[in-house]
């Protein structure tokens, strides 16, 4: 990559901002591989995605930014704190998930436990995010109590959803982004009042 940066036209005329597109595809057609290729695929695009990890390394060690290497330890760094029944003889907590949830939360130092979540991510995987967070970390886990459905009974049903709306002439996406918000919005006025609930308790 260093080679390509200093003597290929079009690697050295790219940015982070440039490259975007490039990782979001990489990461798509790696899913792709997972789930409908071979080894071999998978393979490949795993080394696409790869090489836009060290191409964007790359150019940031260029800015005086940060190494290949900075990148790799403080991965390490971060695996390892949040590993505390692996590295420190910590007991397994009882509810990893939220214990995970917890942990970053406090280390990144956010009030909310929606903080953090990628605004480009697609609506549906928004939507599922806020959900999981909701639940490892929400104001009163409201979600907790929901009657689960199998994978198979989930895919039917949201399928089924966008077919009637688009029969009704209703854009599910920005239908969902809408609500999304909404239920968001929702949320962190339930963490604001725990807060001050907890302080005036206090």
């Amino acid at each position: 990559m260093a080679r390509l940066r200093a003597d290929c036209p079009w690697d050295a005329r790219q940015t982070h901002v440039s490259l975007v597109k490039h990782l979001v595809e990489e990461c798509a057609e790696t899913v792709d591989a997972i789930e409908t290729g071979s080894p071999a695929d998978l393979r490949e695009e795993l080394g696409d995605v790869l090489m836009q990890v060290v191409f964007h390394a790359l150019i940031a060690s260029e800015d005086g930014w940060f190494t290949l290497d900075d990148v790799i330890n403080a991965t390490a760094d971060k695996l390892i704190a949040r590993h505390p029944h692996v590295y420190e003889g910590a007991e397994l907590p009882a509810d990893f998930d939220a214990s995970w949830e917890r942990r970053k939360r406090a280390a990144k130092h956010r009030e909310s436990c929606l903080d953090g979540i990628a605004d480009s991510l697609p609506t549906l995987a928004r939507a599922a995010k806020v959900a999981q967070r909701e639940h490892n970390g929400g104001p009163d886990r409201a979600s907790a109590g929901a009657e689960p459905i199998t994978a198979e009974q989930a895919g039917e049903q949201i399928l089924q959803i966008v077919r009637r709306a688009q029969i009704g002439g209703v854009d599910v996406d920005q239908a969902t982004r809408t609500a999304v918000r909404a239920w968001e919005q929702e949320i962190r006025e339930q963490e604001v009042r725990a807060r001050e609930q907890g302080l005036a308790s206090a």
